[in-house]
């Protein structure tokens, strides 16, 4: 019998936490069974189409025997968690609404529909937006050096790249259901506008390669997300005081 969220201890919740981890890897694994089955159809979208039209075009090599083996292995789980991200974002809701009230546990599933959305949107504009960063960087030494990567270097900066995106496109939704709470509201986000510009080009700068281009292809969004966020905050914030004067 589930407990009630009052009654839970440390370790209960620690449990909990466990079981919601053990539940999302089991998500990913299943998921990255077809993608690993289909890694080599993965890489020609994912690594080979966004560098294609690019001049001088790179080339992608690897360097070790089982390197190949290890980056058809790296591209299943990636394709795994992005496939499960509606079973993660659940797992990670549900351990979070016992701390919520009854009204707002209601919304789970909207709240999960919202966050794989964004999520998923994130990725896509890293992914439309990857062939300008990589043409910046590979023409930036002009004709001098051959563009060669690592396939597995390379795979490694698209994915962090990606799910940075992914991460940062939850802005919206995390705004949504700290205001929907009471914890958050628009006129603290617009007073700590200032404080937010730091910290977003701060944030860029830490989750994308040390140039101007990439930090503020991250960079622009976030600040769109913030104003989204505010207008989101607003929103709820309105919706709050009505259902509190209809309540009193």
């Amino acid at each position: 019998m589930k407990k009630n969220p009052a009654d839970m201890h440390f370790f209960d919740h620690l449990e909990e936490l466990r079981w919601r981890v053990i539940k999302s890897a089991i998500a990913i694994v299943l998921f990255a069974i077809p993608c690993g089955i289909y890694w080599k159809e993965i890489l020609d979208i994912v690594m080979i189409y966004p560098i294609q039209y690019i001049e001088p075009k790179p080339k992608l090599i690897f360097t070790a025997p089982g390197e190949i083996v290890m980056l058809s292995l790296q591209i299943a789980i990636a394709g795994g968690l992005i496939v499960a991200a509606p079973v993660v974002f659940y797992q990670l809701w549900c351990f979070v609404s016992p701390g919520l009230y009854k009204k707002e546990r209601r919304m789970i599933l909207p709240i999960v529909i919202f966050s794989t959305l964004f999520f998923l949107l994130g990725i896509l504009f890293c992914y439309f937006m990857f062939p300008l960063l990589m043409k910046f960087l590979v023409t930036y030494a002009g004709n001098r050096i051959d563009p060669m990567f690592k396939a597995n270097d390379y795979f490694g900066f698209l994915l962090k790249l990606s799910l940075s995106f992914g991460i940062v496109f939850e802005l919206p939704v995390v705004s949504f259901v700290l205001a929907r709470v009471g914890v958050l509201t628009a006129g603290f986000l617009v007073k700590q506008f200032r404080y937010a510009i730091i910290i977003i080009f701060v944030i860029a700068a830490i989750l994308t390669p040390p140039d101007v281009v990439s930090q503020s292809i991250l960079a622009a969004p976030l600040l769109l997300l913030y104003g989204l966020s505010i207008l989101v905050a607003a929103v709820v914030t309105k919706g709050n005081k009505k259902r509190e004067a209809l309540s009193a």
